[in-house]
């Protein structure tokens, strides 16, 4: 079957298939033709990690959601939003397949809008597409959408908010972007319990990028950042969802203690030494504080959760002790184990990648005796790729990434931080556009939110900042107006928003 060519094209015929999708794309305003092509590439890659991986990557977090949301033990020690995401996957087609596409989807819109910030603030759009498909290609970065993890709609959120404040750095402020903005940090308000820090931080930036619109800017991090505590601390109660145990809100704290133990126990007094012994042997609480960059050791046997909720008063107490005598290493414990989001890694363990294999126990879970033992969701929980192949190649990519010898390039969100950080200071001493700091806003959100609290160096809490690295690298060749050729209409209102005049256009230059 084929159709003829519209006249004026010549005699020859097109093949119909071809020739639809040419008049398909001749609908697209020109303005979304680099977007719309952007994210339809970008997703063609995320959908060969999606059948690779079929239905999903998953991780011990991932069972847990499905028996927390299966089993009616809802709890809000993980992400509520997305645990019902999980359930409404569940209901809606008995597997995780439909959750893990519709990730893969709103990442490629999310790439597509990004790429339209960077061209508006002078990149060309071939680079801005090539950075945003190495995001898809790069198996670190690729896998990440394909993930059955709260932190990927947490990383999705992040790009949303990466390309609304390239548009804005681009001096475009319709009401659109500003929802953009809004929906992003909702976004990482919701699907991740800690992430206050970030949001506040990345209005903070915001606002010394463009103060003019602080009332916006408050009402975009503002706003999400209450919605979310409201929901965490009267919401979710009130409907019967269980709040963390106490000793998971003050883990850090038992961590401190731990590691200024095994340092420097004669700091320690007697009656400190008493309390901690109802909770663990002095010996556990010295084995767990020689690991600081995980809270897991300590955590785990022989450490008495119930005993040390009943004495966590006393505990924070002698927490409170140490911090007033020794300072030096309750700080020194919080850097080590935030160390994925400042420091290079100099070891092969300091940042934890999740392999790409699902176990046959579901990570302990369906062992003898264990909560998903019986249950009937466990053919969820397993890879069913619909080609042999294809999973294979994808498991193989999947695994060369991981070579130690890649982890600082790969899978180090501190490294694309700093990268981040120099790119945006480029980029505002050439043009020069001080609206330009706005692309570090979310970045550096991120950053501070895992400095502050995170319990261990695991990829997934510093990914988003590698997905963001890359999309800045295109802003290295971001032009300034004056650097367009002669030929190219310069957009008066930026020159005349700096102050300056706008070069002469050639037929002026001509007539003068």
């Amino acid at each position: 079957m084929s159709v003829d060519v519209p006249p004026g094209a010549g005699a020859r015929r097109l093949p119909a298939a071809p020739a639809a999708l040419r008049r398909a794309a001749d609908r697209i305003p020109p303005h979304a033709r680099l977007p719309v092509a952007v994210a339809a590439a970008c997703e063609f890659v995320l959908l060969l990690w999606w059948l690779a991986f079929l239905p999903g990557l998953m991780s011990f977090d991932t069972v847990t959601y499905v028996w927390q949301v299966t089993t009616g033990h809802w709890r809000s020690d993980h992400s509520v939003a997305y645990d019902v995401l999980v359930w409404l996957s569940l209901q809606t087609t008995g597997g995780l397949g439909a959750l893990t596409f519709l990730q893969t989807a709103v990442l490629a819109a999310c790439l597509g809008y990004a790429c339209h910030g960077l061209c508006a603030l002078g990149v060309r759009g071939r680079w801005a597409g090539l950075a945003a498909l190495a995001v898809v290609l790069i198996p670190s970065t690729g896998t990440f959408a394909v993930f059955v993890w709260k932190d990927s709609a947490y990383g999705i959120a992040a790009v949303l908010a990466f390309g609304a404040c390239a548009h804005l750095a681009a001096r475009q402020r319709p009401a659109l972007h500003w929802w953009m903005l809004a929906a992003a940090m909702t976004g990482l308000s919701v699907f991740r319990n800690n992430a206050y820090p970030a949001v506040l931080v990345a209005g903070l930036v915001l606002l010394a990028a463009i103060p003019r619109w602080w009332r916006r800017i408050a009402a975009a991090t503002l706003v999400p950042t209450v919605l979310a505590l409201g929901l965490n601390f009267a919401v979710y109660p009130a409907i019967g969802i269980q709040a963390p145990r106490t000793s998971s809100y003050y883990a850090f704290n038992y961590a401190d203690i731990a590691v200024a133990y095994h340092r420097a126990p004669q700091s320690f007094r007697g009656p400190d030494l008493a309390v901690m012994r109802q909770v663990a042997p002095l010996s556990h609480w010295s084995g767990g504080g020689a690991n600081c960059a995980w809270v897991d050791p300590l955590m785990g046997p022989p450490f008495d959760r119930a005993a040390a909720e009943r004495l966590n008063a006393r505990l924070l107490d002698v927490w409170g002790h140490v911090l007033k005598k020794r300072p030096d290493l309750v700080i020194s414990a919080h850097l080590c184990r935030g160390r994925i989001a400042w420091a290079l890694p100099h070891r092969t363990t300091d940042i934890y990648v999740q392999p790409p294999v699902i176990p046959a126990d579901r990570f302990g879970y369906a062992l003898p005796g264990h909560p998903m033992a019986h249950s009937r969701w466990l053919p969820a929980l397993r890879t069913a790729a619909p080609s042999a192949t294809l999973h294979r190649a994808g498991v193989w990519a999947y695994t060369a990434a991981r070579a130690p010898e890649l982890t600082w390039l790969l899978w180090t969100g501190s490294l694309w931080c700093w990268a981040t950080y120099l790119i945006v200071a480029r980029v505002m001493r050439r043009r020069p556009l001080r609206a330009a700091l706005a692309l570090a806003a979310t970045t550096a959100g991120l950053q501070v939110a895992v400095l502050v609290a995170t319990p261990a160096g695991l990829f997934r809490y510093m990914a988003a900042p590698v997905l963001l690295g890359l999309l800045s690298l295109p802003l290295l060749d971001a032009a300034h107006p004056a650097d367009r050729p002669p030929a190219e209409p310069v957009p008066p209102r930026r020159w005349a928003l700096r102050g300056r005049p706008a070069p002469p256009r050639p037929e002026e230059e001509a007539t003068a």
